[in-house]
């Protein structure tokens, strides 16, 4: 994959990232940065649980990663106000 590819990547994986965050309820720490990390991830777990399903943007298959991202952000936020509280 070529620098340009790489970078579209995280960009639209980023987005789908903020697709799953505007949807699913709390809040992800860290910005841009963590929702890049959460997309690129998502995007894998999503693949792996439910495979390519539905359109491909710059590689990456736009519904699991929305999907994938989306229960990393619900986990991600839960574990969070865990340890806000403890």
């Amino acid at each position: 994959m070529s620098l340009l590819g790489w970078i579209l990547f995280l960009v639209v994986a980023a987005v789908c990232a903020w697709i799953a965050g505007a949807i699913v309820p709390g809040a992800v720490p860290g910005g841009f940065l963590t929702a890049m990390v959460l997309g690129v991830v998502g995007a894998w777990l999503g693949t792996r649980m439910i495979g390519q399903f539905g359109p491909t943007l710059a590689g990456v298959p736009l519904l699991p990663a929305i999907l994938g991202s989306g229960i990393l952000i619900f986990v991600l936020a839960l574990a969070s106000r865990g340890l806000r509280r403890g």
